[in-house]
């Protein structure tokens, strides 16, 4: 494993809401993501997911409340917890995740990915 230059991954892609492999530890994979606007309403049954802000502000909508995070800042969403991540102006955002993970959960949309490229 080499050593991860997290700004020099994000220089490596451009797209919106299509995370990207940075690396897997313990059968979880670290992903790079850039998002902007609102995503789809969610949750992921089985799965918790970290979301860390590296750029920007990101707000993450849930039913009884939003969270907002600034850059540094993390927030664990509990496996079956239904949530919206939305981003007014462009966010860069480091997530963990277990393998197998699809991004939009339960839901089937536009946005899901479902090959995820290594980068």
């Amino acid at each position: 494993m080499n050593k991860v230059n997290l700004a020099e991954k994000f220089s490596l892609f451009n797209g919106l809401w299509e995370p990207k492999i940075v690396g897997e530890l313990n059968n979880q994979y670290v992903k790079l993501a850039k998002l902007k606007g609102e995503f789809v309403w969610h949750d992921h049954e089985n799965e918790d997911e970290l979301f860390m802000v590296i750029k920007g502000h990101l707000t993450i909508k849930l039913r009884d409340g939003d969270v907002e995070l600034d850059e540094g800042e993390m927030y664990i969403i509990p496996r079956g917890v239904e949530h919206m991540p939305v981003a007014e102006n462009e966010v860069h955002v480091l997530m963990f995740e277990p393998m197998g993970t699809v991004n939009t959960g339960n839901v089937e949309s536009d946005r899901t990915v479902k090959d995820i490229e290594v980068i």
